[in-house]
């Protein structure tokens, strides 16, 4: 045993021993790693017009892509302000439609013998009603609002709401004979559906009544 072993002890030589070795096997995984490793391909060099097409190709698509929703934005926008413009007063002309009603009802609780043989002054105020009435629904067509001409159409469940049903032979079935109550659109919508009374029994439509020729029933 030598003087530094005596000196330092086991301990101190086993350490430095380990500390070799570590660094040791450090040292050849590194080697075999870099031996490993492929070599730079000298043939494979970047090509900046290629990098030029690439990006120009992305900013392309990208461009693309942006003008598309912005004409996506612009069309929706406009049809924002064009629905605005046509249905802002929807709410308002509903509630005035309510107020034509009951002019409507005023003078259909006055019968027709009565106005007749009316005074001056109960005639002067039908027609005053009746002036109203006509003026308010002036106003409201002005800004978009029609009445939907219900009477001898066909029912069409869109514009129309059925209240009952009338027995009659002499027009065609689902045929709006009768109208409980004026309907209205506002622009391409339906303000509110015109209430109706439809026929029941009538002949059937030509279309649906006509069998396929050469059918054979069994």
């Amino acid at each position: 045993m030598t003087d530094e072993t005596k000196k330092n002890g086991p301990d101190t030589t086993a350490a430095e021993n380990t500390t070799e070795a570590v660094a040791s096997a450090l040292e050849d995984a590194a080697n075999q790693n870099a031996a490993e490793a492929p070599a730079p391909d000298a043939g494979q060099t970047t090509d900046p017009l290629g990098v030029l097409k690439a990006e120009n190709a992305e900013l392309r698509d990208r461009f693309l892509r942006l003008a598309a929703e912005m004409d996506n934005l612009r069309r929706r926008t406009e049809r924002d302000v064009k629905d605005a413009k046509s249905y802002s007063v929807a709410g308002f002309a509903r509630d005035m439609l309510a107020v034509s009603d009951n002019l409507r009802r005023a003078l259909d609780a006055v019968p027709t013998e009565m106005r007749a043989g009316a005074d001056a002054t109960l005639t002067t105020l039908l027609e005053g009603v009746e002036m109203t009435e006509r003026s308010m629904l002036s106003a409201l067509e002005r800004h978009g609002v029609k009445r939907i001409e219900a009477e001898g159409q066909k029912f069409d469940p869109h514009f129309h709401q059925a209240m009952f049903e009338i027995p009659d032979t002499t027009v065609p079935n689902n045929t709006v004979v009768q109208v409980v109550q004026a309907g209205f659109t506002i622009g391409e919508r339906v303000l509110r559906p015109a209430m109706v009374g439809v026929a029941k029994g009538g002949p059937k439509p030509e279309a649906s009544a006509a069998e396929p020729a050469g059918e054979n029933k069994a």
